[in-house]
């Protein structure tokens, strides 16, 4: 079993890859999490796809194995389905020692890692992430949370998982679309980390497309490094760790909008175009260096632009990000492919003609 290990400054726990959920219980039994309650967590999809399949292997580590399905999609992830789950944790007496398994997307993860987090004060919990996204980037790091008010994961809490389970045929199941917003988060990382990563990409994107397994798996293997590294020098966001945002500040924005009728990969697609614009105006990358970009996300099937929304309406929006900094946006820009810098200095007018090339 092939593995990558995450270090903070209070845990370090494995990232393990692996094409079935056949490992699981013996994966689990090296954390030394044996013997006690287990709760899975499931949105309608996940729980109809694997809830059996995995619930086989948790019983072979727990007596007491419990399920909770709640609705699937960004609009449920809310503090009155956290609610819920904690009704369902009081009426099965779950205790300290209970372990949570999220299965599921970058929802299911948030929120069931939150609920972790929050319940008598953080009991334990297991990722097992089944979409391209949340084996990337959210499962990976401890960013735990929900939406409130319209403000895209304003409450939450930093919470490290004991380990993170990728099983990598979970994909196969995904729709196209999900897997598409998906590669948004993993040119991301080329983006702001590696332009040799960006190099990959596009000389395996077929490979990657038709899913062949040993370029998917380094794929996603690779972008764990990358968030790993950065996790584990910066946990908590205090600095490096915000250069995970990049295309997000905007992105986010659009999300909210269209009340997450748009998939989170796909408005971080725009956020990164509409930095990378910026970029070139500023004459840190090239106009060739964008289209690439550019291309790239539109060979995985993502929105380059985006209607019916007004720029005034995504700058508004915009202030209630979590990284509004004395009523500052706060973006994350390109040195070059590969380098970024964080700055809150933008004028207004600059945040408008960046909005403007991807809203039309």
């Amino acid at each position: 079993m092939e593995s990558i290990f995450v270090t903070t400054p209070n845990k370090t726990y494995p990232i393990l890859f692996e094409q079935s959920f056949e490992l699981l219980a013996d994966s689990i039994k090296k954390q030394n999490i044996t013997g006690r309650k287990m709760c899975m967590i499931a949105d309608e999809n996940t729980h109809q796809l694997y809830c059996e399949e995995v619930k086989k292997q948790l019983e072979k580590v727990s007596e007491n194995v419990y399920c909770y399905c709640f609705s699937a999609g960004e609009k449920y992830k809310n503090l009155e389905t956290i609610s819920r789950f904690y009704e369902f944790f009081q009426q099965n007496r779950f205790d300290r020692k209970t372990v949570v398994v999220a299965l599921g997307g970058g929802v299911c993860g948030d929120m069931a890692g939150f609920a972790a987090a929050t319940y008598l004060r953080g009991i334990p919990f297991i990722q097992i992430p089944t979409t391209l996204l949340s084996q990337v980037d959210s499962s990976v790091g401890g960013k735990t949370g929900v939406d409130f008010n319209g403000a895209k994961n304003s409450i939450g809490a930093f919470y490290q998982p004991e380990l993170v389970y990728i099983n990598t045929a979970t994909l196969k199941t995904l729709p196209k679309r999900e897997f598409s917003a998906g590669m948004a988060e993993v040119i991301k990382y080329g983006c702001i980390l590696s332009n040799d990563f960006i190099h990959y990409l596009e000389n395996h994107k077929e490979s990657i497309l038709s899913m062949q397994h040993d370029v998917l798996t380094e794929m996603i293997r690779q972008c764990c490094l990358f968030k790993a590294d950065v996790v584990s020098k910066d946990e908590k966001e205090n600095g490096l760790r915000e250069i995970l945002n990049f295309g997000h500040t905007i992105g986010h924005a659009i999300e909210t909008i269209f009340d997450f009728k748009m998939l989170h990969g796909e408005c971080v697609a725009l956020g990164m175009l509409a930095v990378l614009e910026l970029a070139v105006k500023q004459g840190n990358i090239t106009q060739y260096q964008l289209e690439q970009i550019r291309e790239l996300l539109h060979y995985f099937g993502l929105p380059l632009f985006v209607s019916d929304v007004s720029k005034e309406k995504v700058y508004q929006q915009m202030f209630l990000d979590k990284k509004v900094n004395q009523n500052k946006i706060r973006f994350v820009l390109p040195k070059r492919i590969g380098e970024v810098y964080t700055t809150s200095e933008l004028s207004e007018h600059d945040i408008i003609k960046a909005i403007e090339f991807v809203v039309k």
